[in-house]
Parts: C-alpha cells; structure tokens; sequence
C-alpha cells in the first residue's frame, strides 16, 4: 500500500479527515501492541502507518489555521 501524500488528504472534506485520522491512531496502537509482543511481520508499516498520520493532521491543522483567519 503507498504511502498518501498531503495532496491527497487535502482533497477530503474535514469530516471524512478525522475518520481516517482515527483508522490511521488505531492501526499506529495496534501495530506498537504487535510490536512489544513480538508479533510485528512489516517493520516498515509501522513508519508508514507514522508518517501518514502526521501528514493528515497537518492538513486538518491547515484547514482549521484558514479558517481562524477568516
């Protein structure tokens, strides 16, 4: 699976956002959880899993940040 760019998570309305931002919060706890008992396969979704949450909330933060100004 290819990692989302922030491009991507601009074109989502907020509301479909947080929807994945809490998907990606849960498969990032339950990757860790694998992890600290031994039961990670893909070391490497994990970093993954990491970045594309920083992305998408990023974007949500740009989004709120645009309309303060307003």
């Amino acid at each position: 699976m290819p990692v989302k760019k922030a491009k991507d998570f601009r074109g989502m309305p907020a509301k479909e956002l947080q929807a994945h931002i809490r998907e990606l919060r849960k498969e990032y706890f339950d990757l860790r959880i694998q992890k600290a008992t031994g039961q990670l396969e893909n070391n490497q979704r994990t970093r993954i899993v990491r970045k594309e949450l920083a992305c998408a909330l990023t974007v949500l933060g740009e989004g709120s940040a645009k309309t303060d100004e307003a």
